[in-house]
């Protein structure tokens, strides 16, 4: 039998995985183990969403099949939403399709557009399903550092096309970033507009951390420019602005082409989220939207306990400005170990578990991200935990002597 499948073939080793068994084996022994290794949240949906969920249940017509490009009223929602948060017009029936979260919408996406030998420009580091979508597609990538790099990135991007043969098929961006928490602006997205435009490339755009932001400067949509929609399609979810991750509810909005793309593979491939679910979405979007303000605060706490206790305790890293994660720099005296056995000695010593930056790509080698999805108290306990690492290993004795 067969047992190196072409696609399997191309995925590489999972990274976390390594790290996963460690945790799983620690937990097993009956350690307590603080995991910010995962983007899960914690919170549950607010009661109007639940609400609704628990009376659309009882309809019998509603556990009949659903429909892959997903119910006309959640895609008007969707498109009331980009009207009131971007002032971007969405048509519901051609420019809007709902997915199975934004994750899976982009990997369907990618078998729709893309074909062995096409190239496709990817972030690193970045979301391992923005490159992974269109490895097991059959494509090549070719990497892109993030927007901090300034005027490289777009001197990487220049290079990328003149030099790749064929010219790419496509370029991924994803900000707010996971897992970097970096955030652009509009001048940013215009300048990679009209890049593309002029090359005839299209933009992949993963806004799924819209509204998890803390400084009050809400984060723009690649759809704001002018002539963005000729070239792009932005994906959103509903997982962390809503708390609903499990119940797998994204979208994918702008160019019709891509769209249509898009909805053809669907159409093979799956009959849409349950019916209750997307009504659910729908009461989300069009309801009450304090719930957001929650959201926003709860992890604004946690990011901000997080953040001062690692500093304090000698562990300096920086206070992202949006997302639900914390990217921070492994303290010098591990940096000659790798990230990765950093990793493992951190959640071997210190009971604490973290995702090793090489995980979202090579460039991620130095740095750990951390999940701002354990409450303030198990956080207080996490630093506690470092502080007696750090101090083990020969951390700043001044540094900790000052916090």
């Amino acid at each position: 039998m067969k047992d190196d499948f072409y696609r399997i073939r191309r995925l590489p080793p999972y990274v976390f995985a390594e790290v996963n068994a460690l945790k799983q084996a620690a937990r097993a022994k009956g350690d307590d183990i603080i995991d910010f290794g995962m983007g899960n949240p914690d919170q549950p949906p607010a009661p109007h969403i639940l609400e609704k969920m628990q009376e659309v249940l009882h309809n019998p017509r509603a556990h009949r099949y659903s429909t892959s490009r997903g119910i006309p009223g959640l895609r008007k929602a969707l498109s009331g939403y980009y009207e009131r948060r971007f002032g971007v017009d969405i048509d519901p029936e051609t420019e809007a399709i709902v997915t199975l979260g934004s994750k899976e919408g982009l990997a369907n996406l990618a078998t729709a557009i893309s074909s062995p030998g096409d190239t496709i420009l990817v972030p690193n580091p970045s979301y391992p399903i923005h490159a992974f979508g269109f490895i097991i597609a059959g494509a090549s990538l070719r990497y892109l550092p993030t927007a901090s790099s300034g005027e490289e990135f777009f001197e990487r991007l220049k290079r990328a096309v003149e030099f790749s043969v064929p010219k790419p098929v496509a370029v991924v961006i994803n900000y707010p970033s996971n897992p970097t928490a970096e955030v652009v602006d509009l001048e940013f997205y215009g300048q990679i507009v009209d890049f593309c435009r002029h090359h005839g490339i299209y933009i992949l755009s993963d806004l799924a951390y819209a509204e998890v932001y803390f400084d009050g400067n809400p984060p723009p949509s690649v759809l704001q420019i002018p002539g963005a929609k000729d070239i792009t399609v932005e994906f959103t979810s509903m997982s962390k602005t809503y708390n609903m991750p499990g119940w797998r509810v994204g979208f994918a909005a702008g160019n019709k082409e891509l769209i249509a793309a898009l909805g053809r593979v669907k159409s093979y491939l799956d009959y849409g989220a349950f019916t209750p679910i997307q009504v659910a979405a729908t009461a989300a979007l069009n309801g009450p939207q304090d719930c957001i303000d929650d959201m926003r605060a709860l992890y604004k706490e946690r990011r901000d306990v997080l953040v001062d206790g690692l500093n304090a305790s000698g562990w300096k890293c920086p206070s992202p400005p949006a997302t639900m994660f914390v990217w921070a720099p492994i303290p010098d005296q591990f940096k000659e170990m790798g990230v990765m056995n950093f990793a493992k000695l951190l959640l071997q010593e210190a009971d604490v578990a973290v995702s090793p930056g090489v995980g979202f790509g090579e460039d991620g080698e130095g740095f750990v991200r951390l999940g701002l999805v354990e409450n303030t108290h198990r956080i207080r306990q996490a630093i506690r935990n470092i502080r007696g690492f750090l101090a083990q290993h020969g951390a700043d004795q001044d540094m900790l002597k000052s916090a």
